[in-house]
């Protein structure tokens, strides 16, 4: 993920007490789980974002697949993002793997996301997707490592759903269309973040350096509760996934566009799991109260998964 929006911690509290508190209740309360229509009727999140959407696992199936028009999660892809932010030289590598995860009773692709400033790493993030049985494609955490001058100084951004009160998001809409609401892409409030998107634009024509395309989503992403950080207009290829970022009203602006779309060999996506495993490994101590609270990540088994109990 090119950029993670942070909202503010004193702004975002009482929001997050009003989701979890229906009018009337308390803290005490034995909680209820709303009609759809008591849904609607409820608190919803600032800045027109709706209200964080319902995972419900039966709807996944047992083994993850991806195949969203829009984000395709094939395991072995490789989408290479270069621009700047800020005026530095920016990258970011991101590949999906043939590892799986469970998250809050879903089993998840694992996705692996690299940002590099020049040749330094920045960030190594393992980011967990799914795709209900609609096509609707949600991110269900993230540990994302931070490094200072090549040096490992731990992951804080880290969030899991279902872990402290963060709640999964909509990455990708099954049948994304102007004027569809808005809806949340993931909430943590134990890390003040909050991000929200909407679509913007539909069947574009856009050309980044590995070549055109056309039938493009542009989606409008945002935190509604920093807004400095202004906003991300993304861009998506059928069958491609991002293919290009750009920035309106950011103090920092980052500018990303495709420059590589590549599937990786049997040996490479072996390097790529073995990376990803020790990455895995090392969230228990990194974030053993988040992080910990997950089953291992493990290999995709070709002839199905264990339905999850």
């Amino acid at each position: 993920m090119p950029r993670r929006l942070r909202a503010s911690a004193a702004l975002l509290s009482p929001i997050v007490a009003a989701l979890l508190l229906a009018p009337g209740a308390s803290a005490t309360d034995t909680p209820r789980v709303p009609s759809p229509a008591q849904a609607k009727s409820g608190p919803s999140l600032p800045g027109d974002c709706g209200h964080p959407p319902a995972l419900r696992p039966h709807t996944f199936p047992a083994r993850p697949r991806v195949n969203n028009t829009f984000l395709p999660l094939k395991p072995g892809t490789r989408l290479v993002l270069t621009g700047d932010v800020a005026g530095e030289d920016h990258r970011v590598v991101t590949t999906v793997t043939d590892l799986t995860k469970v998250i809050d009773g879903v089993r998840t692709v694992v996705v692996f996301d690299q940002d590099f400033n020049g040749d330094e790493i920045q960030e190594s993030e393992l980011a967990f997707f799914a795709q209900d049985r609609r096509g609707t494609v949600w991110r269900l955490g993230e540990y994302p490592e931070i490094y200072e001058n090549g040096e490992l100084v731990g992951a804080p951004d880290t969030w899991i759903s279902g872990v402290e009160g963060a709640k999964a998001g909509i990455a990708m809409l099954a049948r994304p269309r102007v004027g569809t609401p808005t809806y949340t892409e993931g909430l943590a409030p134990e890390i003040d973040f909050l991000d929200c998107a909407t679509v913007f634009r539909t069947d574009q024509d856009v050309c980044v350096p590995v070549g055109c395309f056309h039938h493009v989503l542009v989606t409008d992403e945002f935190a509604p509760l920093d807004p400095e950080g202004g906003h991300q207009r993304k861009s998506y290829a059928p069958h491609v996934g991002n293919i290009k970022v750009e920035p309106v009203g950011e103090a920092n602006p980052e500018t990303l566009s495709l420059t590589e779309f590549t599937r990786l060999g049997r040996e490479e996506l072996a390097a790529v799991r073995k990376e990803v495993l020790e990455q895995d490994a090392r969230g228990y101590e990194i974030s053993p109260d988040v992080y910990g609270t997950t089953p291992p990540a493990q290999p995709a088994r070709p002839k199905g998964l264990p339905v999850l109990p």
